[in-house]
């Protein structure tokens, strides 16, 4: 679940391993390119963090982000 906090939306994901963790990246890079729209992330090991606002509205959260938040909830699926 996203949630928000100083002005960023925030999800945490957690895999069996590094592999797959490293695949979700790849399909979220690959979503935020077409979103045109790319997170700050870090990845260790099997967990995967993700923080999104819209640097070009001042740093803050946006429908952009929302939507951008929904698609990769999407690749869960």
């Amino acid at each position: 679940m996203w949630t928000e906090k100083d002005n960023m939306l925030y999800r945490s994901y957690t895999f069996k391993d590094f592999s797959e963790a490293f695949a979700f990246m790849t399909r979220v890079a690959m979503l935020a390119e077409k979103h045109n729209h790319h997170p700050r992330w870090t990845n260790v090991w099997n967990k995967v963090e993700i923080w999104l606002n819209t640097h070009d509205a001042g740093d803050v959260v946006t429908d952009k982000d929302r939507k951008l938040a929904d698609a990769i909830d999407g690749l869960q699926t």
